[in-house]
Order: structure tokens, then sequence, then C-alpha cells
């Protein structure tokens, strides 16, 4: 069984890593073309997509829940629930994208007094964020397909759909702003027709392979207020988990600024650092969803416990890959993301931070796969609260260093604290906890 259950979880994190490695290159086009431009237009997309980043952050909910609840329908066998996860998912996506829609003008408002969005660089984002808000509906429904597919032990689908998706947004990207002079409207409306496209693709998709699974006469079921509440309870309790994720990272990025734009400017390239590691460890972590859910919903204990045992061992062995590259390539890997002396020289002292972050946060990685696997929301919810009161106090208590050295032992300390309430949680109530 641990061969197969190996088999299992490389069969999909591998898929879910290079989907993920994928993405960053979107960002590199853009900048590289809105670069060639001017600074106020790299300034403008760059903004712009911090604005539907943390949006659609706060949204991620909508992949991890129906993960979690239709790899558990998959493990038994429940073919009309399988269907039913998705269309919950899907008809909660559509209504948050249309409140998105009503609501964006007071949403560019209060995003641009957070980003301190003014000048010159204002109507530029504006005309950005103004095209690229229509693609709400596909990109919250993409999410809802991701994480069904996810839930169905597919990872290929949701790769060929991330290659699809960046080729696309990159091919129009480039063909809008140096073709047809749209600069910033060029870019938004790339990723729009882009989320489209893909849109229409996994629909598609699903419906070639999963055609047994879907139903038309479900209405009376969709109708169940039972089973709609616990869809909602899951979805709500992984919001508020993810506002406090948002949370802590905003407040590492506003401690930062405080100290210094240096600093500030430092830890912007640091974070790629934990961003790269991220696309890695979280093959796993997503591996882990899907698996745990399958075998939570099947009963089956003992292969779930070797899921959760063995994605900590991969996490574990990918974690040290990244601490060692970290450790000894740390100064040439800053040097791809910044050349400027001043900044590398700052961060000399900091680098060090870069190798210690992954051995200290690949458990909460995992973890999070593991409760998104057993839906186990709430303890997920709890668990972030009190890391991130852990978190703002060890803050507080460390001694400033003009360096930041504080903030990124804050961070670490954030990561361990999560892991350590998450541990506390399944060694109290083991797969059975809520």
């Amino acid at each position: 069984m641990l061969k197969k259950i190996n088999s299992e979880i490389l069969r999909l994190s591998i898929p879910n890593i290079i989907s993920n490695i994928s993405v960053p290159l979107l960002s590199t086009v853009d900048t590289i073309l809105m670069g060639g431009l001017s600074n106020s237009h790299l300034a403008a997309v760059g903004l712009g997509s911090m604005i539907f980043n943390i949006i659609y952050w706060n949204f991620g909910f909508l992949r991890m829940g129906t993960t979690g609840i239709t790899a558990q329908y998959y493990g038994a066998g429940s073919n009309k629930n399988i269907w039913l996860s998705f269309l919950r998912a899907a008809i909660l996506a559509l209504l948050l994208a249309v409140l998105l829609i009503l609501i964006q003008s007071y949403l560019y408002a209060g995003c641009s007094w957070a980003l301190n969005i003014s000048g010159a660089v204002d109507p530029l984002v504006v005309q950005y964020y103004d095209i690229r808000i229509w693609a709400a509906p596909a990109s919250l429904l993409l999410m809802v397909v991701m994480g069904w597919l996810f839930g169905m032990q597919n990872a290929i689908y949701p790769l060929i759909l991330t290659v699809i998706i960046n080729v696309i947004n990159i091919f129009l990207s480039y063909y809008l702003v140096l073709y047809k002079g749209m600069d910033v409207r060029g870019v938004a409306l790339g990723t729009v027709i882009a989320q489209y496209v893909g849109l229409a693709f996994g629909l598609a998709l699903i419906a070639r392979k999963y055609k047994d699974l879907i139903r038309f006469n479900l209405w009376k079921e969709l109708k169940q207020w039972e089973a709609f509440v616990r869809f909602m309870k899951v979805n709500v309790d992984l919001f508020l988990r993810t506002v406090g994720l948002t949370f802590a990272f905003g407040f590492f990025y506003s401690q930062s600024s405080k100290l210094s734009d240096t600093v500030l400017a430092v830890n912007v390239v640091l974070m790629q650092y934990v961003n790269w590691m991220s696309y890695g460890i979280d093959g796993f972590a997503f591996a882990c969803e899907s698996l745990v859910g399958k075998y939570k919903g099947a009963g089956n204990s003992e292969a779930l416990k070797i899921v959760i045992r063995q994605s900590f061992l991969w996490g574990g062995v990918v974690s040290l890959i990244y601490a060692g590259i970290y450790y000894f390539f740390g100064p040439e890997l800053f040097l791809i993301f910044s050349t400027d002396e001043q900044l590398f020289s700052f961060a000399q002292d900091l680098l060090i931070y870069m190798a210690i972050f992954p051995i200290v946060s690949f458990a909460s990685y995992i973890w999070d796969g593991v409760f998104v696997g057993l839906t186990a929301t709430t303890s997920m919810r709890n668990a972030m609260i009190l890391a991130l009161i852990s978190f703002v106090a060890v803050f507080y208590i460390l001694p400033v260093d003009a360096s930041g050295a504080h903030i990124w032992m804050a961070m670490c300390s954030f990561m361990i604290f999560r892991a350590i309430y998450q541990s506390f949680y399944y060694k109290r109530f083991g797969v059975d906890l809520k």
C-alpha cells in the first residue's frame, strides 16, 4: 500500500508543481511589455495585478472547499453528490462574481486607498481595472473547475488548463500591446479573454470525461437546506482563514515599509523566494487534499494515515532541497530578481532566513492540505486565529532591527505556530476533527 500511495502522491503533485511554476511566466511577459513603454505603465499593471491577486486569493476557498468536499464524495462513490458539489460551488462563484461587478467602483476606491494609488499611475490602473473586472465570472468559476478536478483525483486537466490560459494570455497581451497599441488595456483584455477561453476548455473537458456524472434534474437536491448550510460553512471558514493569512502578509509588508523603503524593497524581492518555495510544497499539499478527502470518504483510515505521513515526508524532503538551494545560492538568486547593488548589500544579513523559512513552514502547508481534505475547516480557521495572535505578540516582543531581521523572525514563528496549533487539533481529534 505504501508504494501505491507514494505513486498517487507523485501522480497528483508533479502536475501541480509544473502548473504552479508556469504562472510567473505571465507576469514576467507583462513586466517586459509594460517596461518597454514607461515606468508608469509598469507600475500600473503591477498595482492592478496586485488588486486582483488580493481579491482572488481571498476567494481561494472556492477551490479548496470544492476539492475537499468533492474528494470525500469521490471516495464514497456518491456520483450524485459529486456533481452537486460542483453545481453548488459554481452557483456560489457566479453570485460572488456578480457582486464584485456590482460593487466594482467601491472596491477600486478601497483598494486605491489601501495601496496609495495616485498621480499619473492612477488613470492607467483604472483602465486596467475597468477591463479586467469583467473576468470575475470566469476567474471564480475556474477556481471551482480546478478544485473539482483536484477532488476527482485529476491533476492533468488543471495543468492543461493552466498552460492553455497562460499561453493565450501571453500571446494576446503581446499582440494587443505591440500591434494594436492598447498598452495597459491590452494586457487587461488579454487576461479577460484568456480566462473565458480557459473556462470554456475546462467545461468542455469536464463534459467529455465526466459526462456520466452530469445530471440536469437536481434542482430539488440543490434546494436542500442542510447540505447547502454545510457547504457554506466550509467555505466561510476557509474564507476567514484566508483573510487571516492575507492579514499576516499585509502586516509583513506594512512593517517593512515603516522601517524604510530599502527594507520594503529588499523584502519584496525576498518574498519571491517564499513564492518559489510555495510552488513546490503546494504541489504536495494539493495532492494531500485530494487523497485525504478520497480516503476519508471511502472510510479507509489506514490509507488515510499513510497519505498524511508520506505527504509530510515528501514535503520535508522538498523543503530541505529549497533550503539547500537558498543557503548555497541565495546571493546569486537575489541578483536574478534585482541587480541593485544597495539592495543586494542590504539583503546579505537576511538571506539566512530564506534557508530557514522552508524548513519551518513546510509542515503548515501540508497540514493545510490535510485539513482541507478532511473538510476540518473550523479547526483550520481557529488554528489560523491563534497563530495570528501569537505572530503579532512575537513581533512586538522582539527588539526592532534596522535590517528587518525581526520581521522575518516573526514570520518564521507564524509558520511554526500554524503547524503547532494544527498538530494539536489533529492529535486531539484525529481524522474526525471538524
